[in-house]
């Protein structure tokens, strides 16, 4: 057992830098072409559309996606979506050096690259339950969070080194070798498949597979307990997350060099956070990690965030912002990993995912008509908010979006706490028996 456990992770490891290391390309990439394209628009707009493009397919596609999965093979999907996203790659680098590519052609492509995204990261995510022992569930979510944090950060640095020394041809190029990679390694590896659990019935109709996974939750009080409160912190973010940048700019008469030094930071505390996960494994009760990780972040990161009006007071609240989202989201996926049999991961993962992504919308376009409409106006001097929340927030620019990242912070931290409220999701762990109690 030990033996297997200890291949388990070094397959898991060999995958999870090829993955990383393909991130790092493909975010490059990226880069280089937003700047490329503000150079030939000089508008905010192509950027915008660029990335609601690559996050549309995920809303449709979900649920599909996942009974799919749970029927395919997880590692060929992998290596399917891997390829798929680095074939648009080499048409956008084909259409550059021919002087054919237009501002269209990224749309399409980040259509496409959002496909092939929606279906491998989940066939990601649900292998890595097959490749590593359930003690090691939280650990694994700190690597993939630390791949995240340290590709956020450092793609764009080297992105805007090379792109003037091989240009953006030469940044393309190194993300199709990155994808490369990443193929290649997924060719020589082995992703055990899941034994049948007997949870899904075999029905053979695709539409009852593709609504499978909501029945399977909502059968689960426990789990419509700890989807609640997750969904409910997610909404809180999205409210107030997005406005941060702006508000930072609003309050230093856009001093671009401060808002670089708290995203850093920002950048910084993530990084510190999977690595401290990754080295300590978790509290051994998810739950707790898991809850006060949303209250931590709620009270020391958007809450604090608000209320600061210096440098100092944003940098240490961007810091706490990042640095228990490993440890917050490390603890719940371990949970959902050890509770849901891996052969009806992909239908219960998708469906879970398809709800967080109909909520953040909603949050984001909410949160900027609040500021805009209403807070905003209201806490000018004279406005009318001023007088009663003045003297928390300031007035003035940027005292609205403050105020609004404050109230997020404050619900982000009830989120945490109300988890303590429901039996079924607080004795999670305990109701509902893993789907392998012998696994290491």
């Amino acid at each position: 057992m030990q033996s297997s456990n200890i291949a388990g992770m070094r397959v898991f490891f060999i995958v999870w830098f090829s993955q990383f290391i393909s991130t790092v390309g493909t975010r490059m990439s990226r880069f280089a072409l937003m700047v490329w394209a503000w150079e030939i628009t000089h508008e905010a707009l192509p950027l915008t559309l660029v990335g609601v493009f690559s996050t549309l397919p995920a809303i449709p596609l979900g649920m599909f996606a996942g009974a799919l999965v749970d029927r395919w093979d997880r590692r060929r999907v992998m290596i399917w979506g891997d390829l798929i996203a680095g074939l648009s790659t080499v048409a956008v680098l084909l259409l550059y050096v021919s002087d054919g590519l237009e501002i269209w052609h990224l749309y399409v492509v980040a259509i496409v690259a959002g496909i092939a995204g929606t279906f491998q990261s989940l066939a990601y995510s649900t292998a890595i339950t097959a490749m590593i022992p359930k003690a090691q569930y939280a650990r694994a979510s700190g690597m993939m969070s630390l791949s995240e944090y340290i590709s956020v950060v450092a793609a764009p640095l080297l992105a805007g080194i090379l792109v003037d020394v091989i240009g953006l041809a030469g940044i393309l190029l190194i993300d199709v070798v990155t994808f490369l990679a990443a193929v290649s390694t997924l060719h020589i590896i082995q992703i055990p498949r899941p034994s049948p659990s007997g949870e899904a019935v075999e029905t053979g109709s695709f539409w009852k597979d593709a609504f499978f996974g909501f029945r399977y939750i909502f059968q689960r009080p426990s789990f419509i307990g700890l989807l609640f409160v997750y969904a409910a912190f997610i909404l809180a973010e999205s409210l107030g997350y997005p406005i941060i940048a702006p508000m930072i700019l609003a309050r230093t008469g856009d001093n671009a060099a401060i808002l670089g030094n708290v995203q850093a930071v920002m950048g910084l505390g993530g990084i510190i956070g999977g690595v401290l996960l990754v080295a300590w494994g978790g509290p051994k009760r998810r739950v707790h990690g898991l809850f006060w990780g949303l209250l931590l972040t709620g009270l020391l990161g958007d809450a604090l965030m608000g209320l600061g009006q210096t440098l100092v007071i944003w940098l240490i609240a961007g810091f706490c912002l990042e640095v228990f989202i490993p440890m917050m989201i490390g603890s719940d996926q371990a949970i959902w990993r050890a509770k849901v049999p891996p052969d009806i991961q992909g239908r219960v993962f998708a469906a879970r995912g398809l709800i967080f992504n109909v909520v953040e919308p909603i949050g984001v376009i909410s949160g900027g008509l609040l500021v805009d409409r209403l807070l905003e106006p209201a806490m000018i001097p004279n406005g009318s908010l001023a007088p009663i929340f003045g003297g928390l927030v300031g007035t003035g620019p940027g005292a609205g979006m403050g105020l609004l990242i404050f109230i997020c912070g404050i619900l982000s931290a009830l989120a945490g706490m109300s988890g303590y409220l429901f039996r079924s999701a607080r004795e999670v762990e305990t109701i509902i028996p893993d789907h392998d109690a012998n696994t290491a």
